[in-house]
C-alpha cells in the first residue's frame, strides 16, 4: 500500500472508535468525533473537528450534542464569542452516570405505568422491567463507587 494511502495510527484509532460507537447505535461520525476528542490535548473548536475529520459543521454539531448528552464531551462557550470549544470528558464514569440518569427516569415512568394497570400480566411485566433497570442502577452505583475509591487510592500513592 502506498504511504499516502496508508492510514496513520491516529486515523485508525479515530475510525475504530467510530466503528465501536456505531455498534452502540450512535452515528459513525459521532464516534469519530469522540475518538478525535480523546486524542486532543486541548479543547478544540467545531471548525477544527470538521476540518480534521472531513465532516460538515452540521454533522459535527449533531455529534457533539450526542456526545454531551451521553456525558462523553463537554461544550465550553467562549465569552464574547459564538465559538464553542469541545473536550472529551472522563469517559466511562461520565457515560455510566448519564446512562444511570436515563435509567432512573425510565424507572420513574414505568412506576407510573404500574398504577395504570390492575394486577395481572401487564403489571407483572412492568414490575420485572423495573427490577431489571433498578438492578442495573444498583450495580452501576457499586461500580462507580469502587472505581472512585480505586482512583483515590491510586492518586494517594
Amino acid at each position: 500500500m502506498e504511504a499516502s494511502r496508508a492510514m496513520s495510527g491516529r486515523e485508525a484509532f479515530i475510525t475504530s472508535v467510530g466503528d465501536l460507537l456505531a455498534a452502540w447505535n450512535l452515528p459513525h461520525a459521532t464516534g469519530r468525533v469522540y475518538g478525535l476528542l480523546l486524542l486532543s490535548e486541548e479543547p478544540i473548536s467545531l471548525d477544527t473537528i470538521a476540518a480534521e475529520l472531513g465532516l460538515s459543521k452540521g454533522a459535527v454539531s449533531t455529534a457533539v450534542r450526542q456526545l454531551a448528552s451521553w456525558g462523553l464531551a463537554k461544550v465550553m462557550p467562549q465569552p464574547g464569542s459564538r465559538r464553542l470549544l469541545i473536550e472529551a470528558t472522563g469517559g466511562i464514569e461520565s457515560l455510566l452516570e448519564a446512562s444511570q440518569a436515563r435509567a432512573r427516569t425510565l424507572i420513574a415512568a414505568l412506576r407510573e405505568g404500574q398504577d395504570l394497570v390492575d394486577a395481572g400480566p401487564a403489571r407483572e411485566r412492568l414490575h420485572e422491567v423495573i427490577g431489571l433497570f433498578a438492578g442495573y442502577v444498583e450495580v452501576g452505583s457499586q461500580l462507580l463507587s469502587s472505581y472512585r475509591r480505586q482512583r483515590a487510592e491510586d492518586s494517594a500513592t
